[in-house]
């Protein structure tokens, strides 16, 4: 007998589908429309050696230990502190924006004097964000502020979203970090590391428990049907807890239309170089179609004598067509959600986890903690 049903079988149906059989010995049947777990996290390794993420770059970074110690419980960890540049004016300069690529990128007595300005007003290593830097009506820190704006972020979102920032959420802008310090990690958190044989073996390992069946290869809405706060699988009323993690218009059958997403069109290259480039990811906001490339044997040393990068060219996500990667916010997407949201809410026993399924972004390491949260208050509740 299926106590709990969890679509999906990405980090936050693992992470569900785990706590469920574990911690409150429920059997939970996992349905994946795809042949393999992983989500947008499944890895493998390629002829050489290389293990590629074959949804684009994962990197794991958290501060919170709780989520660290449970994930730990699944893998073993190969540290890894992610560094990545942006190509301007031919060179390029660590992103985020930092005091060194400050002082590559302007003359010297004024990357000094914003330097100091920057110091004097906000304190050292601090993270900032550009319109805090308008806000000081100050003219070189609107200086550099306009100069992050169009140099490092407005072409790449033109890219990214397919609409200039300003056509965006106001927050979005807000958004964009000034470090001030001269450490080129990308990330500060406590916990950056890579599951060392990967995430798709670590998910793998979270989804091993007798309690587990996973079913590959099933789109849960050829399978499913809802009806006046009823679900039907296979005809049959359903009377537990669906755990949902996939497309929340999918799920409500597009009555209010489609919510909008940004999907990827990804390019894997193998190289006959030992390395291709500095680091592991490079960023082109003003050059070319894509938006930048990541090579793998940064992430991962390889023995390999080639290299394999890939290239993303961000695209409109069409159902049916492409895979949904983010979630593109602004009023009219938010109140559409809203409307899903509150319809789907007749359906209690349906909960609703994840990017995809919350319409909002999340981190690796959140999304993790959305899911343990979740569980815990169902079973709760």
């Amino acid at each position: 007998m299926i106590d709990c049903i969890v679509v999906g079988a990405g980090l936050a149906g693992a992470t569900i589908a785990e706590q469920l059989a574990d911690k409150y010995s429920k059997n939970v049947l996992v349905i994946e429309s795809r042949f393999n777990v992983g989500g947008h996290c499944y890895d493998k390794l390629d002829k050489s050696g290389i293990r590629l993420h074959m949804y684009g770059p994962h990197l794991f970074h958290t501060d919170n230990s709780k989520v660290w110690n449970y994930l730990s419980h699944f893998t073993d960890w190969e540290m890894y502190e992610h560094r990545a540049l942006v190509a301007i004016h031919g060179q390029k300069v660590p992103v985020p924006f930092n005091f060194v690529s400050l002082e590559a990128l302007f003359p010297r007595a004024l990357a000094d004097r914003i330097e100091s300005k920057l110091l004097d007003i906000f304190g050292f290593d601090r993270k900032i964000n550009i319109l805090e830097l308008r806000n000081k009506h100050d003219e070189d820190l609107e200086l550099l502020a306009n100069f992050i704006y169009k140099n490092v972020f407005e072409q790449y979102s033109l890219k990214q979203w397919g609409f200039k920032p300003e056509q965006m959420d106001a927050d979005v802008v807000g958004r964009i970090p000034v470090v001030l310090n001269h450490d080129s990690r990308y990330f500060q958190d406590r916990y950056q590391a890579v599951p060392r044989e990967g995430y798709t073996q670590m998910i793998t390992n979270m989804l091993s428990n007798k309690r587990i069946k996973v079913m590959l290869g099933t789109n849960f809405m050829d399978i499913a049907h809802l009806q006046e706060g009823k679900i039907y699988i296979l005809g049959q009323e359903f009377r537990g807890s669906v755990y949902y993690t996939g497309k929340v218009d999918e799920l409500a059958g597009f009555v209010f239309g489609n919510l909008p997403y940004r999907s990827l069109k990804l390019q894997f290259e193998r190289i006959n170089l030992e390395y291709f480039q500095e680091v592991a990811q490079v960023n082109y906001p003003n050059q070319y179609d894509f938006t930048r490339i990541t090579e793998f044997k940064h992430i991962q040393p390889s023995e390999s004598k080639d290299t394999i990068i890939l290239k993303e060219y961000p695209l409109e996500h069409v159902h049916g067509e492409n895979d949904p990667f983010y979630p593109v916010f602004n009023k009219e997407s938010r109140e559409r959600y809203e409307k899903y949201a509150e319809l789907l809410h007749q359906y209690k026993q349906i909960i609703l986890v994840g990017r995809l399924a919350e319409y909002k972004y999340y981190d690796m390491d959140d999304v993790v903690a959305r899911a343990l949260v979740a569980v815990e208050q169902a079973m709760q509740g």
